[in-house]
């Protein structure tokens, strides 16, 4: 987007209704899907549309001044118009937000981004609900006035428009709402799509807001348009794998909304990336069983079902150019790696991450299975997986009732990579410390931690997925991150307030489902 303080084509619009409400009021639903009329504006195959709440009310406004006095301890509205007034002071103009725009703004706004280049969108637009079209009409005729060099006037369809003499922005009124674009050409694609085919009447769009309840979002995204617009082709290993897995983007979509609370930000996300059989079950009693001092940690149900489809998949197709169809199972079974043994033998799957520097960083991948002896039988059988690949520096390893084996490279650094069973729990761990936490009876674990507990309290009826100790995961990024990274230091004030983490997911209707919600403290 434009950046310069002189563009006074953008600046006060742009910024006094989409910076301000941006930062401050996105998200919170509303009668119709992802912003509304907004998405009338926007062309029919955009990748990318954001609404936005302009002037948020009751509730939601109450929530997010309560945020930012949390995060920030300022009255974040009037922070931002103080800083778009004094930023128009600097370059001797007056600016007076609450007579010259606040009187004329809408409740709702939309911005779209298309052309994506597989690095950045190109010819955006923005769509902001007006209340009055004289006033705000009024108002582009004025700021374009104070312009060093004459914005060139333009009409196209009916709609008369001003763009820019030094960036070529282009803004009109029309149809209820001031129309900001990042060309001409990008402007007189808002003014077809409010006339004919838009954003809004695709089935792509309309089929994934629906689905969210209340059919609302605040952040729509078209998957597969993205890879198709950065020209981008998946690679066939990849593409083998997203296949195996379930996962098909080539014409996925998904969508999001924000939810702000007075100490909490919510950020529930649907999408049908999965395909028509999105991952289901809950992995949370396997999460909260996990070290009680994870810095993070994550848990994902029926694992092994997963892993086996994939596997089946795989062996179908072959990996072109190094195995044919249906030899990968044959070739592995002949050096004694029976796959299927393996895969059938698990169930849930949880990983953490625990230590608070890089001196004691360690962690484990934790997978259940059915009975201590399908636990034994996968380790051995992935050790006969290792041995068979090659694998140098395999280890036999028992003690205390576990038996596995440990890998040790330079690679691999200080600490060993070791693959261990106790009980009907497989552990494979960087480092004996990780690995004896992760098969550890008894101890304290994440279901004692008093922030998992609030985290997953804040879920509500979602099975718990993930979670992160704020305190605990500031410290270990403090710890890596060097204290010379100018952006770290800056985020670091705000981070301090975050208490956890919590994530979330399910399957509803055919998709995969996962709230994402971050605890503010004071």
């Amino acid at each position: 987007m434009p950046g310069s303080v002189k563009s006074r084509l953008v600046l006060p619009v742009l910024l006094a209704a989409l910076l301000a409400l941006a930062v401050a009021g996105c998200g919170g639903g509303g009668d119709s899907a992802g912003g509304g009329d907004a998405a009338e504006l926007a062309p029919p195959k955009a990748p990318l549309f954001i609404s936005f709440v302009v002037q948020p009310e009751g509730e939601m406004k109450t929530n997010i001044e309560d945020l930012a006095q949390r995060l920030a301890g300022v009255d974040l509205g009037q922070l931002i118009v103080s800083e778009l007034e004094k930023s128009a002071a600097e370059d001797g103009e007056e600016f007076d937000f609450s007579k010259e725009v606040e009187p004329w703004l809408g409740e709702r706004a939309g911005f779209f981004a298309q052309d994506f280049d597989g690095e950045d969108f190109h010819h955006y637009g923005v769509a902001i609900e007006v209340t009055d079209e004289g006033e705000a009409s009024d108002f582009v005729d004025k700021i374009t006035e104070k312009e060093d060099e004459p914005a060139k006037d333009g009409s196209y369809e009916g709609v008369d428009f001003k763009v820019a003499a030094d960036d070529g922005s282009t803004v009109g009124v029309f149809d209820g709402f001031l129309a900001v674009a990042e060309d001409e050409a990008t402007f007189k694609q808002m003014v077809d799509s409010s006339e004919g085919e838009a954003l809004a009447g695709e089935d792509t769009y309309t089929s994934a807001v629906g689905n969210v309840p209340g059919g609302s979002a605040d952040v729509y995204v078209d998957i597969g348009a993205l890879i198709d617009e950065a020209g981008s082709e998946i690679e066939p290993d990849t593409q083998l794998f997203l296949d195996s897995v379930g996962i098909e983007p080539d014409e996925a979509t998904a969508v999001a909304s924000l939810i702000p609370g007075s100490d909490q930000i919510e950020i529930d996300l649907s999408t049908d990336l999965s395909g028509e059989n999105p991952p289901s079950g809950d992995a949370s009693k396997l999460l909260e069983a996990l070290p009680g001092d994870s810095v993070i940690a994550f848990a994902s149900p029926e694992f092994g079902k997963r892993f086996q489809e994939g596997i089946d998949q795989i062996d179908e197709n072959g990996i072109p150019g190094q195995v044919p169809p249906h030899q990968l199972k044959k070739a592995l079974k002949q050096s004694g790696v029976n796959l299927d043994s393996i895969t059938g033998g698990i169930g849930d799957v949880g990983l953490f991450v625990r230590g608070g520097s890089q001196r004691d960083l360690g962690g484990a991948l934790v997978l259940e299975t059915e009975d201590p002896k399908q636990a034994a039988n996968t380790v051995s059988n992935i050790g006969l997986f290792l041995r068979a690949s090659g694998t140098p520096g395999v280890t036999a390893i028992s003690s205390e009732g576990a038996s596995g084996f440990s890998v040790r490279s330079p690679e691999l650094g200080r600490q060993p990579l070791i693959v261990a069973a106790k009980g009907s729990h497989m552990a494979v761990a960087y480092g004996a410390a990780a690995a004896a936490a992760a098969l550890a009876e008894g101890g304290e674990t994440l279901a004692d931690n008093p922030a998992y507990k609030e985290a997953v309290s804040a879920l509500g009826g979602t099975p718990a997925s993930g979670f992160v100790d704020g305190h605990a995961a500031l410290k270990l990024v403090s710890s890596l991150v060097p204290s010379y990274q100018e952006g770290f230091s800056e985020a670091k004030p705000y981070l301090t307030k975050i208490d956890y983490v919590a994530l979330g997911a399910e399957a509803s209707d055919g998709l995969a489902v996962a709230k994402l919600i971050v605890g503010v403290g004071k």
